[in-house]
């Protein structure tokens, strides 16, 4: 009988959020940078895909011309995941902002 090979571990995604873990809202305002194959990673908050102007765009895959699109929606790894937290303090949602949800958590009075 021939030996099974040794399985592949790959890491397929990070997630950035201003907010930290175990935060009740942290999962409201993350950001994934997610691997999509041959070297290059996307930006997305589950819903939509962010460019490299921090544009974001709904859907996670292309509408039109699918070369243009993959050519403005994929990243080196390093790019991705800077794009991600400079992204992270203004992802909005419900009309606030991850920064201003941050700042609520600081304000909080202690138990």
């Amino acid at each position: 009988m021939t030996e099974a090979p040794e399985p592949t571990v790959t890491a397929t995604r990070y997630e950035i959020s201003l907010l930290p873990e175990g935060d009740v809202n942290r999962r409201t305002f993350l950001l994934y940078v997610e691997y999509r194959g041959q070297g290059l990673w996307a930006v997305h908050d589950g819903h939509g895909q962010y460019d490299a102007d921090g544009e974001w765009c709904a859907g996670m895959s292309p509408a039109g011309p699918a070369e243009n699109w993959f050519g403005v929606h994929r990243f080196s790894l390093h790019m991705a995941l800077e794009l991600a937290k400079q992204l992270a303090p203004g992802i909005t949602v419900n009309g606030h902002t991850a920064a201003e949800a941050y700042q609520a958590r600081q304000t909080l009075p202690t138990p």
